[in-house]
């Protein structure tokens, strides 16, 4: 389903009182609801291109003439009961979508820029995957996406800085809720060619994007009525885009690990549509006695590598019982001279979220194992997508 082709329910300009009060009760309940409104008007998304220099806090703001962008944190979490069996691990995702459509529409109802928010709580004690979903154009102070620095927000769902290295998460699912903050340790962690990062052999296909490893996470966690205090790691990427992925690109597998020496790793591929490697990538951070520093300048050494040092091998196939889509859930990935095997804590992780994106992916909580060493190298989350049709940005 292309995000270019979808819009909530637009009301335009002319319309009758009545027309506009339902609409507008209709965003005011932020509904599931998606229709399609006719091919995107011709839009000139700016491009991303090589030599653009990120600065912080401006980059951690909304960038909305791209066509897409995306705010994306993923942990690990422990309690007084999950310290003696197993963490929790949590995500969540705020997309912004410039639509390409009500350009010339001044009613404040068109959906020039529309909002998605993804979250979900893994629970591998019982082997429950908890998720929600919700989406809404942007407008009227509800749902928006603030330039200049991270203050993004979908009803009552939300994630901005309250100051400098320090981010608060709030989400309210059906049957979970979390109430998060987050304080940076480390300075960004620049993907690629110093931000500029490369999904296909096309330049074009290319985000602007960097992390956030190492993030101090601590806040509560409800679920049925029952609240904990928690603390652990988060990992947190910021992306955006006008041409993401290639026209020959089915999907991509990627990985984010906070490293248990104080390092950090980062993996990709785009595969192609007979399943195959298309591109890849990965940035690791090796530790140093100074990397506990927000100084980028005496943060540790930031290796990055191409396609041809970087390999997944599939291991083990998990099948949804919902869906039947396959998944490779147990991988070895190879960066350079090293080989890691990816052991999910979770099978069940699949997020379905076709009312919103139209996609259905994998994403849950897994460990790295060295295999020199058969030892855990470090905790983070793994995403796998396009494996239940072609993913389509």
């Amino acid at each position: 389903m292309s995000l270019r082709r979808l819009a909530l329910t637009p009301a335009g300009a002319g319309e009758s009182w009545g027309e506009g009060l339902r609409a507008f009760l209709i965003f005011l309940a932020f509904p599931p609801f998606i229709v399609p409104v006719g091919a995107a008007a011709e839009v000139a998304y700016p491009p991303v291109v090589p030599g653009y220099e990120l600065a912080f806090p401006r980059d951690e703001g909304s960038h909305p003439d791209y066509r897409i962008e995306w705010w994306y944190v993923t942990g690990q979490l422990d309690d007084a009961e999950s310290r003696v069996k197993a963490p929790q691990g949590f995500q969540v995702t705020f997309f912004r979508v410039r639509t390409g459509l009500g350009t010339d529409n001044p009613s404040s109802f068109a959906p020039r820029q529309v909002l998605f928010a993804h979250a979900a709580l893994a629970d591998p004690i019982n082997g429950k995957l908890r998720h929600a979903q919700r989406g809404a154009r942007t407008g009227f102070d509800l749902a928006y996406a603030r330039e200049g620095q991270l203050d993004v927000k979908l009803d009552d769902w939300s994630i901005r800085q309250v100051a400098p290295g320090r981010y608060v998460i709030v989400v309210h699912g059906e049957d979970f809720d979390f109430d998060l903050t987050l304080a940076s340790t480390q300075p960004p962690l620049l993907q690629g060619e110093r931000g500029f990062s490369r999904k296909g052999p096309d330049p074009r296909a290319a985000s602007y994007y960097y992390s956030l490893p190492q993030l101090a996470v601590s806040g509560e966690v409800k679920v049925g009525g029952s609240t904990r205090k928690v603390s652990g790691q988060a990992w947190f990427d910021h992306e955006w885009s006008s041409d993401y992925v290639d026209e020959s690109a089915l999907g991509w597998d990627w990985l984010g690990v906070n490293m248990t020496d104080g390092g950090a790793l980062m993996a990709f591929r785009m595969r192609d549509r007979q399943g195959g490697e298309r591109w890849a990538g990965a940035t690791m951070r090796r530790p140093s006695p100074a990397l506990r520093t927000t100084s980028p300048a005496e943060a540790g050494e930031a290796q990055t590598f191409g396609p041809e040092a970087v390999s997944w091998t599939p291991l083990k196939i998990w099948r949804s019982p919902r869906t039947g889509v396959t998944y490779p859930v147990q991988w070895r990935v190879q960066v350079g001279d090293r080989r890691y095997r990816v052991e999910p804590l979770l099978l069940d992780a699949e997020l379905d979220s076709r009312p919103t994106t139209g996609i259905l992916y994998w994403e849950g909580p897994i460990r790295l194992i060295d295999e020199a060493t058969g030892k855990e190298a470090g905790r983070g989350y793994l995403e796998l997508t396009g494996y239940g049709g072609k993913l389509d940005l």
